[in-house]
């Protein structure tokens, strides 16, 4: 459950950055300066032509549904769940890792809206490796 309030969480806050984007969310409420316009608006913004909050909104979107699979009575000891979103974190935890590089690094930004995601897909990381534990101590 922890992961679907996670992942929903940081899908909306995604949402909301890739609305702003395409500039149908108005205003960005964030800092100026080096904050989150100039990060979203960057190199580190896009990903092969791709904005990365619609990357992000739809990466946790797929979190969330997974999550929520793993919460049935039916699937709550199934390991496909857990497989599933450990496949959709990891890569996502890479992926963060990159963006944090060039945010703080390369750029000398701060988003605070991209923390959120950091600190999300970090607690999402977390959880299904606790979990993975649970399941196999299921046998």
């Amino acid at each position: 459950m922890g992961i679907a309030l996670a992942s929903l969480v940081s899908g909306l806050v995604a949402l909301y950055l890739h609305l702003w984007k395409i500039g149908v969310a108005g205003t960005l409420a964030c800092g100026g300066g080096h904050g989150c316009a100039y990060v979203q608006g960057s190199r580190y913004g896009w990903f092969l032509g791709v904005d990365v909050a619609l990357i992000g909104t739809v990466g946790y979107a797929l979190l969330f549904l997974a999550a929520m699979a793993g919460t049935t009575e039916r699937f709550a000891d199934a390991r496909w769940p857990n497989t599933l979103m450990q496949g959709l974190i990891w890569p996502a935890v890479l992926f963060t890792v990159r963006l944090k590089y060039g945010e703080f690094v390369v750029l000398r930004g701060f988003c605070p809206w991209c923390v959120v995601s950091a600190v999300a897909i970090t607690l999402c990381a977390v959880l299904a490796v606790l979990d993975r534990r649970r399941l196999g101590r299921l046998g």
